[in-house]
C-alpha cells in the first residue's frame, strides 16, 4: 500500500477509501435487564472516509440499513425493527457524517460528526484507532481501523422500556458502538 509518513505513523496516502464490507462489523451493545449485555450487529451498510493532505482535515460517511439489525434471536430482532425502536419502515437508514477531527494521540483520533437515528441528528463523539496499512495476499490495499462510542438512545427518540418488578428497566439508555473494519481505495 502506498503510505505516507505523518506524525510517526504510516498511514494511507490522501485520496477516498470505502470500507469493505466483507471485513467490517458495525456492532453494538446494550444493558439487558440491568444484569447483562445483548449484543448485535448491522449487516448491511455502505461508508467512505476520505483521507486530507492533513489528515486532521480527513472526513468520513457511514450510511447503515436499519432493517439489517441482528441480534441472534428473530424475535427481539423484529421488536427492534419495529415502531418501539427502530421504526425501519419509516426510517430505514442510520447515518453518520463526520464534522472535525478534534485532536489525536498516537494512532489514536478524536471524531466528531452527526448522527442521525430516526429522523433525530445529535452530535457524537467518536475514538477512532487507526490500525495500520498493509496490501492484503491478493494485492489489494487495505488500512485497518477500530471505532467505539456511546450514546443515549433516548435522546434519538428510542425511548420504549419496560419496568421490571425488581426494580430498574428491561433496556438501557446506553448503547456502545463498536465498529471493527478495513478499508480499501474507491474504484
Amino acid at each position: 500500500m502506498t503510505t505516507r509518513t505523518w506524525e510517526s505513523l504510516a498511514i494511507p496516502a490522501a485520496g477516498t477509501y470505502n470500507l469493505d464490507a466483507a471485513h467490517t462489523t458495525i456492532g453494538f451493545s446494550v444493558k439487558h435487564m440491568m444484569v447483562s449485555k445483548v449484543r448485535g450487529t448491522f449487516g448491511t451498510f455502505k461508508g467512505s472516509v476520505t483521507i486530507a493532505d492533513n489528515p486532521l482535515e480527513s472526513s468520513a460517511e457511514l450510511t447503515i440499513q436499519t432493517d439489517s439489525i441482528n441480534t441472534g434471536v428473530a424475535d427481539r430482532d423484529g421488536h427492534l425493527r419495529s415502531d418501539d425502536f427502530l421504526a425501519v419502515e419509516k426510517f430505514p437508514e442510520i447515518t453518520f457524517k463526520s464534522t472535525r477531527v478534534v485532536g489525536h494521540s498516537g494512532d489514536e483520533f478524536t471524531v466528531v460528526g452527526d448522527l442521525t437515528i430516526r429522523d433525530v441528528t445529535k452530535e457524537v463523539e467518536l475514538t477512532v484507532e487507526y490500525g495500520g496499512a498493509g496490501t492484503n495476499p491478493w494485492g489489494a490495499e487495505v488500512w485497518g481501523y477500530s471505532i467505539s462510542a456511546e450514546i443515549d438512545r433516548e435522546e434519538f427518540g428510542l425511548t420504549w422500556n419496560q419496568a421490571l418488578e425488581t426494580g430498574g428497566v428491561l433496556v438501557g439508555k446506553k448503547i456502545k458502538i463498536e465498529i471493527e473494519g478495513e478499508a480499501n481505495p474507491a474504484a
